[in-house]
């Protein structure tokens, strides 16, 4: 099985691409798409439209784990997020790829056991349970690696 894990935003979308064999756990892939906030944000949504469907083409994921939106006071912020949401989703839907969706508290959940675990211990058990040399860079592609993780984790 192979899962897309995303954490969505307006200027930078984490991913993790993740392939579970027999008892084993694979990275394939894991990155950002980033957008220029020199550009308004239709063509922002096209860019990251674009490369999410690069992404499913390139890997035919079987599901696609997304953080859920956690509402925060910036509601600027928030909508930018709930924009990129939609268009991933669109992507998902177009290709009949089921889609999941997880809160930051199960993601830390299912990661390492307590829902307020922080950012370093989340990198680091990311390092530990994919067997990679360095903690994934940027952040963002450690969170949509977390988020793959958290589905595999949640269904099984």
């Amino acid at each position: 099985m192979i899962v897309v894990g995303i954490d969505p935003g307006l200027a930078t979308v984490g991913f993790g691409v993740i392939e579970t064999y027999e008892n084993s756990i694979i990275p394939l892939s894991y990155g950002c798409i980033r957008t220029s906030g020199d550009k308004r944000t239709p063509q922002r949504l096209l860019e990251i439209y674009t490369e999410i469907n690069e992404l499913l083409e390139k890997y035919a994921p079987d599901n696609i784990a997304v953080e859920k939106l956690f509402f925060t006071r910036n509601v600027t912020s928030a909508m930018g997020v709930s924009e990129a949401r939609g268009v991933i989703f669109l992507a998902a839907q177009q290709r009949h790829i089921p889609l999941f969706e997880y809160t930051p508290a199960q993601v830390k959940q299912a990661i390492t056991g307590s829902g307020r675990a922080d950012k370093r211990q989340m990198q680091e058990m990311i390092r530990n349970l994919l067997k990679l040399d360095d903690i994934p860079k940027p952040d963002d592609a450690a969170d949509g690696l977390s988020i793959a993780l958290c589905h595999i984790n949640w269904q099984k």
